[in-house]
């Protein structure tokens, strides 16, 4: 029963909230029946019960309550001049200032809408004229209880409105720090799935474009021979097959990366590193690319346990270059790959001597930029460009930092 009661209780105070200026007729009505309740009951004390004057002052001072919100200083202004005119022609000794709580209600406003130095001029004028006014037009002694109580309402008011307007500054403040911290993360999480998927997109680059360039080539070879050399011709579907299958391999491997977090299956690097670096080279030459490595599998060797991230974009810039190397360099061009591990970072140079590019020129493609993008992810420097000189062919030097990105 109660969880039904709390929503019908609660429709006053929204329907208050929208609209403000009939809570503030209500508030000025209330006030004004405060005013007179506080001046009916101080008769004891007073030479004669409440005139017209008080009346009309009292009821003018309050109706202008319900402007607060909307001209907040003016009501200020004229709840005071009313309120110094009720002390200033009001016969009764001491003077009724009940009218005051006017004042303190729009003084409250002021301070709580206002900043906090003009708030503070506007607060201190008003006790200290009202308190000067009721002190010196006032009944002896300067320092009776209604002098000081009127002091210690308009200060309390005063105060109160500063406290409450620091209190929504600082709410608000937390609000779009809220709200800033919550488009960050969003902007943050957009990034990193824009990385991710460009990540994804240079592994899927890598494989079939290195795969399918072999199978294409074996295929040609297949077809070509398949009448004259049928014994070669088996020999080249066979590494067709071979590589198709490796191809399934790496795509299998890239697409388990896209599991769900935590499945068991899902591998955390989808693609070898230089320790395999033999069986690429070996693939290539099946094809017809001569590779050499400078100095053999001792060259790898030496080159000793990468971090993952390093080992892997070596792997795949070598990949890369000696695919452009087949597809681009010509018929009978030779690559040849040079590893060197300084103590900050690993140097990975492919050289070839073919005729595809010519001196001065720079291929373009998906390839190069992947390449690229790959090295710069980790603060490294890639170049691809033609020889210097009148050396033909290209070459593709990259320098990945052992340290991770500065």
């Amino acid at each position: 029963m109660s969880s039904l009661a709390v929503p019908g209780m609660a429709r006053p105070h929204h329907w208050l909230r929208a609209h403000p200026v009939a809570a503030d007729s209500l508030l000025s009505l209330a006030v004004f029946a405060i005013v007179l309740i506080g001046s009916f009951a101080g008769r004891g004390r007073a030479t004669e019960p409440p005139g017209t004057g008080f009346l009309v002052l009292s009821a003018l001072a309050c109706a202008a309550l319900a402007a607060r919100r909307a001209a907040p200083r003016t009501v200020l202004g004229v709840t005071s001049a009313l309120t110094l005119a009720e002390i200033a022609t009001d016969g009764a000794a001491p003077p009724r200032t009940q009218i005051a709580m006017a004042v303190v209600v729009a003084l409250y406003t002021v301070a709580a809408r206002t900043e906090r130095p003009a708030a503070w001029r506007f607060a201190l004028t008003t006790v200290a004229v009202l308190t000067a006014a009721v002190m010196i037009l006032g009944a002896p002694p300067w320092y009776s209880p209604e002098n000081l109580g009127l002091f210690a309402w308009t200060a309390l008011a005063g105060a109160v409105g500063d406290a409450v307007r620091s209190r929504r500054a600082y709410v608000a403040a937390i609000e779009e720090r809220a709200v800033r911290a919550e488009r960050t993360r969003e902007e943050e999480a957009r990034r990193r799935v824009a990385e991710e998927r460009l990540r994804i997109a240079r592994e899927l680059h890598d494989v079939v474009a290195h795969h399918i360039a072999l199978v294409n080539v074996q295929a040609g070879v297949a077809s070509h021979i398949m009448d004259s050399r049928p014994d070669q011709a088996k020999q080249a579907l066979a590494h067709v097959r071979e590589a198709s299958r490796s191809a399934l391999s790496e795509l299998r491997a890239t697409v388990g990366l896209l599991r769900q977090y935590g499945d068991p299956e899902a591998p955390t690097e989808p693609a070898p590193g230089l320790g395999v670096l033999d069986q690429l080279v070996d693939g290539f030459a099946r094809a017809g690319l001569e590779v050499t490595v400078t100095g053999g599998p001792e060259a790898v060797a030496a080159v000793g346990t990468l971090p993952a991230a390093v080992d892997l974009t070596a792997y795949r810039v070598v990949q890369e270059a000696l695919t452009n190397v087949h597809k681009h360099a010509g018929p009978g061009a030779r690559a040849e790959i040079t590893l060197t591990r300084g103590p900050d970072a690993l140097s990975v140079t492919v050289l070839d001597d073919g005729t595809g590019c010519p001196p001065g020129g720079t291929p373009g493609g998906h390839g190069l930029i992947g390449m690229r993008e790959r090295v710069a992810a980790l603060g490294g420097e890639c170049v691809a460009a033609s020889r210097t000189g009148d050396a033909p062919g290209f070459c593709v030097r990259a320098t990945l930092p052992l340290r991770g990105r500065p």
